[in-house]
């Protein structure tokens, strides 16, 4: 006759064996996924002073590596049963989640008027929704979310439709944006900007060093203070 396990007794060591390793192939797959998809996204960022941002981003997933190391060994102290690995897959897998939303730009769709070549000066502000068609000076308005987190190349076109991506010139080559800052002296209010050119046809490529004086031009009553 075969004894029933005591009420409340701890599931079989089977079972848990069996759920643990189940735990460590989804989540390795899970981690290994998020890690090629953060070099690739790397290869996008910019970086800064002389070194990539590819270089910049694998010094972070190193730190982070070893950093899930020792966290893993101080969980394994309170969750024995859970092997060592699988504690390892599931805060690397969080971890690497964790750095994509920090990585993450949204792309703007910059409406223009029709044939404007000069510079593009996107304001941070205290807009709610974006202000991306722009004037004809060429400024719009982002909110400081958007601001913050914006550093991939947009999309811009003209008013009837025609899409303006060759003729875009970034800050320089790993740097699309140029993020700049202009002080009006009427109420102390500060201006910052990130900005790019949108260049002609024969000039495509090369920077015309574009410079635009703000401080008469920006709306002050969206301006953050």
């Amino acid at each position: 006759m075969v004894n029933s396990p005591p009420s409340g007794s701890c599931q079989p060591l089977p079972a848990i064996m069996t759920t643990d390793r189940k735990l460590k192939i989804i989540f390795g797959i899970l981690s290994l996924v998020l890690l090629t998809t953060l070099i690739i996204k790397l290869t996008n960022v910019p970086g800064g002073m002389i070194l990539s941002g590819l270089f910049l981003g694998g010094m972070m997933i190193v730190g982070i590596i070893l950093g899930c190391l020792i966290l893993t060994g101080v969980l394994r102290l309170f969750f024995k049963r859970t092997s060592f690995l699988t504690i390892f897959s599931i805060t690397t897998a969080i971890s690497f989640l964790a750095f994509h939303y920090q990585l993450y730009s949204p792309t703007l769709t910059i409406i223009v008027p029709n044939g404007y070549r000069g510079e593009i000066n996107l304001v941070l502000s205290n807009v709610d929704d974006n202000i991306l068609t722009v004037d004809s000076n060429g400024i719009g308005y982002l909110n400081k979310w958007t601001f913050n987190k914006t550093y991939s190349r947009p999309t811009v076109k003209q008013l009837d439709g025609k899409n303006l991506d060759n003729n875009l010139v970034g800050f320089n080559p790993s740097t699309f944006w140029a993020k700049g800052q202009t002080s009006s002296s009427e109420n102390n209010i500060k201006i910052e900007t990130l900005s790019f050119e949108i260049v002609s046809d024969d000039k495509l490529g090369q920077k015309q060093y574009n410079s635009t004086d703000l401080s008469n031009l920006v709306d002050k009553t969206k301006l953050t203070k």
